[in-house]
């Protein structure tokens, strides 16, 4: 599973690299440490292993394209995924228009969320934590009705 944090920087050429614990989840978990899918997701980017991916894509197509939230959905989350290989060093290239979406500057912040793990750009990762703090009584209210 992906856990825990990590800050890099992109470097001159926008790429990013993935730590190695990551890649190696992707490795030994997925048996796939070439590439990962990224897409939009809020305020940052998501990246799946492509078998989690493939799983969402299963499920996602089942769905009524009549309906109009299930058109939004896959509009910002499909139309926007970008197949990352990784190169020889283990970093990907990200982008420009999800660079843009997700607001990096130079530092962004990798976090484990156990089956993808996030990409931040490192001033909207702290605004997001410091906004959670506030939450919590809510959120940890929200987590026992789930069972957690």
């Amino acid at each position: 599973m992906f856990r825990g944090q990590s800050l890099h920087n992109l470097d001159s050429k926008k790429r990013l690299r993935i730590p190695a614990r990551f890649r190696e989840v992707l490795k030994e978990e997925y048996q796939d440490d070439s590439q990962v899918m990224v897409t939009t997701l809020d305020k940052c980017l998501a990246a799946y292993p492509m078998p989690v991916w493939q799983a969402i894509e299963e499920k996602i197509v089942k769905l009524s394209t009549v309906n109009p939230e299930v058109r939004r959905f896959k509009r910002y989350f499909i139309s926007g995924a970008q197949n990352c290989s990784f190169d020889k060093q283990g970093r990907i290239l990200i982008p420009q228009y999800m660079r843009q979406l997700a607001c990096f500057d130079r530092e962004v912040l990798l976090a484990g969320m156990l089956d993808n793990f996030e990409i931040w750009g490192k001033s909207r990762w702290e605004e997001e934590m410091d906004n959670t703090r506030y939450s919590i009584p809510d959120i940890a209210q929200k987590m026992a009705e789930l069972g957690i």
